[in-house]
């Protein structure tokens, strides 16, 4: 596989897709790993990523600070055809290079953000609704690197929180998870 983010993308799709639909309506008031939502929230933060990180490949402006869409029942709809615009617009000529975002930040940077906030997020998602989930191996890799370099820096913007030990017999999907501040064994009994 290459390491295009369009590539890496499809890769993160693939995994994150039967997830976001196997959600069940009776599920969306239960706690995550991402402490600061519940299920319908979290939910309803991902699309705002997914549809912010479009603009950012064009090198658009997003728009974080307003409150995310609250997702209705046609949620499954939307999220594949939202990831699959995602997709395109990081398939786009030019949208690995050069600088993008209000933080002028490198372009493939951004781009390894949306693809950890997605892949991270779907194991959000699983693990709160008893979920199967195992993301590529091949996007476990480069967002290992990308969210080493990222950690201090979203470490202090409160994005990541801070890492949470773990021994040295974890898999590299569970050290990418740790680094972003979760506990790779969480169980929804340990939210209650």
């Amino acid at each position: 596989m290459d390491d295009k983010i369009s590539t890496l993308l499809e890769a993160a799709a693939a995994d994150a897709l039967p997830v976001l639909r196997g959600v069940r309506d009776d599920q969306l008031t239960l706690p995550t790993p991402c402490v600061e939502y519940d299920v319908h929230g979290l939910l309803d933060h991902l699309f705002q990523v997914i549809t912010n990180f479009q603009a950012l490949a064009g090198k658009g402006e997003s728009d974080f600070g307003s409150p995310p869409e609250h997702l209705a029942a046609d949620r499954r709809e939307r999220f594949a055809a939202e990831i699959d615009r995602l997709i395109e617009a990081w398939a786009a000529p030019g949208a690995e290079d050069g600088l993008t975002g209000a933080m002028s930040m490198p372009a493939r940077t951004v781009g390894a953000m949306a693809l950890g906030d997605l892949t991270v997020h779907s194991w959000d998602l699983a693990r709160a609704t008893g979920q199967p989930y195992e993301p590529d191996a091949a996007v476990v890799r480069m967002l290992g690197v990308e969210f080493a370099a990222l950690a201090p820096t979203a470490r202090s913007m409160n994005v990541f929180g801070e890492r949470f030990a773990v021994g040295g017999d974890v898999t590299p999907f569970e050290s990418l998870l740790a680094e972003t501040g979760r506990d790779p064994g969480w169980q929804p009994s340990a939210a209650m």
